[in-house]
């Protein structure tokens, strides 16, 4: 019945000559169909509750929107995010004679043509239109039948299956950019109920956005005062001067766990937090019987000097003594400080694409910056390099070696992972440094701990030499860095601690996230079975 309504509409306009009869539309195959009707529906091809439709045109425009008093075009900006946007339009010269036959209507339903692959063809309902504003050649104007409701239709447009649709036809060799031309949007399949049924449908979806609407916005709120709450307990861990003090305090802040980790970025808080506590001493109690760093930190100078007098290693310039004011913060007793380049052999890797003879050609994989991240390595791509033989011992990773990043995006340089023979052999290149313990009297985790930690990322954000979006720290800074040396079996308690606290983390992660997944699937069982 209304189909026949929308039908005897569409032939009056026709005989009226309002409107040209449009070329038939082909039948709906079974398999265009996406999905089964209740009873009193049935599927009809877009075209046929449409009595017409049209593009507008697309004139050389001045750059910016519109003067008020001026006329302008819309950009398919305007019609892109679900609500009708009259502000994106670009001025119409005052040369050009506007045409106002594309001028925008009240109620007009517009859709873009061109747009990108997930855009393209979306549509809104404009409600009072703003004066002197014209469709463009990318944007379509569809004449809907008065026997449709309006944002029923435009819901179906916007649905999931009529982007397959749309994204399944539409042109383009760009990767980016796609365009639909106006018989693959008329030949959108619809879904037609009676039309108090699409009223209905209609009504209860409104509802239910703006019920998603205020939800949202009472979450973010919530995520505020979430954020805000986190900070302020884990800041009274980060408060704490010794491990006793921390024991106490994290007494207190375990008592809030069940509100403090119920999404994933409280958990990261909490890893960095443990993170800072661990690289302060922290986590683990002293113990007086321990050797102190002063007396590691003398054979580590012993090991290099007897490796520059039999010439293993070139004697470089003295680094100058740490001040006050670089120390970021207060050591425990048995602690001692020292610059990261008096405790490591640091070198530089591979350059790439030089031009020199290889009389001994070996093809080798290396290390770029992309392989190593904060913690791991990322082999799943690797890359080979031709070096000669004689450069292998120079190249050549060894177990235990540290590879920090030269450069990146200012809040990723310095990255730091421990190498562990993942390889037979493997080089890295001149973008990534090696840092290499000068005595065996050393932990490489605990190095890469300290160089992971806010702390030492604070140090690379301050020294790095940045550009726009990149920043890169060189060698003599990297050898500069103000490094905490604990005794060597307090650096393996501490290693052993965060070692098992981030492993929590990690296990923590999991359980939301299987738990956000079972809440995921109860809700999509509860709108099947209502549907």
């Amino acid at each position: 019945m209304l189909l026949q309504k929308i039908r005897a509409e569409k032939d009056r306009l026709i005989a009226e000559g309002q409107i040209k009869r449009d070329k038939p539309l082909g039948e709906i195959a079974e398999e265009e169909k996406p999905f089964g009707l209740p009873v009193g529906w049935e599927w009809v091809r877009l075209g046929a509750v449409v009595n017409a439709s049209e593009a507008g045109w697309s004139p050389t425009c001045i750059g910016s929107p519109r003067r008020p008093g001026h006329w302008g075009v819309l950009k398919v900006s305007a019609v892109s995010w679900g609500r009708f946007d009259p502000t994106a339009n670009k001025e119409l010269p005052s040369e050009l004679a506007p045409k106002p036959e594309y001028e925008v209507k009240d109620d007009d339903f517009l859709l873009s043509r061109a747009n990108t692959a997930e855009l393209v063809a979306r549509s809104v309902l404009v409600g009072v239109a703003e004066p002197q504003l014209m469709l463009s050649d990318k944007i379509i104007r569809l004449a809907v039948s008065s026997q449709m409701n309006r944002a029923f239709l435009n819901m179906v447009n916007n649905a999931s299956y009529s982007r397959e649709h749309y994204a399944a036809n539409a042109s383009g060799t760009s990767s980016s950019m796609k365009n639909v031309s106006r018989e693959v949007v008329l030949a959108l399949p619809v879904p037609l109920p009676p039309l108090a049924e699409q009223s209905r449908i209609a009504t209860r979806v409104e509802e239910l956005m703006r019920l998603c609407d205020a939800l949202d916005a009472k979450g973010q709120l919530e995520a505020a005062q979430h954020a805000q709450l986190v900070s302020t307990l884990l800041g009274t861990l980060t408060a704490s001067t010794t491990p006793e003090e921390l024991a106490d305090n994290w007494q207190r802040v375990a008592q809030h766990f069940d509100l403090l980790l119920d999404r994933p970025e409280a958990i990261d808080a909490l890893e960095q937090t443990l993170l800072q506590l661990a690289v302060r001493g922290l986590l683990v109690p002293q113990d007086p019987q321990d050797e102190p760093a002063s007396a590691l930190l003398q054979r580590i100078r012993a090991e290099k000097d007897r490796l520059i007098a039999t010439g293993q290693i070139k004697r470089d310039k003295p680094l100058p003594p740490i001040t006050d004011e670089e120390k970021p913060f207060e050591l425990p007793v048995g602690w001692g400080w020292a610059r990261l380049g008096e405790i490591v052999l640091i070198s530089s890797g591979v350059t790439m694409g030089r031009k020199t003879a290889i009389p001994m050609p070996v093809s080798l994989p290396y290390l770029r910056v992309a392989n190593v991240q904060r913690w791991h390595l990322n082999l799943s791509s690797m890359k080979e390099v031709v070096i000669d033989q004689s450069e292998l011992s120079r190249f050549q990773l060894l177990n235990g070696d540290l590879l920090i990043t030269e450069g990146g995006d200012w809040d990723k340089v310095g990255r730091t992972a421990t190498w562990r023979d993942e390889l037979p052999t493997c080089l890295h290149q001149n973008h990534v440094f090696k840092a290499r313990g000068i005595s065996t009297a050393w932990n490489p985790v605990w190095a890469e701990l300290y160089l992971n930690s806010a702390v030492a990322r604070a140090y690379f954000a301050s020294s790095a030499k940045q550009t726009t979006n990149l920043a890169s720290i060189n060698m003599t800074q990297l050898k500069d860095c103000a490094f905490p040396v604990p005794p060597l079996v307090e650096q393996s308690r501490i290693v052993t601690r965060i070692t098992a606290l981030r492993r929590l983390c990690a296990d923590l992660r999991q359980r939301l996230a299987e738990r956000e997944a079972v809440q995921a699937r109860l809700a999509e069982g509860l709108v099947a079975s209502v549907a």
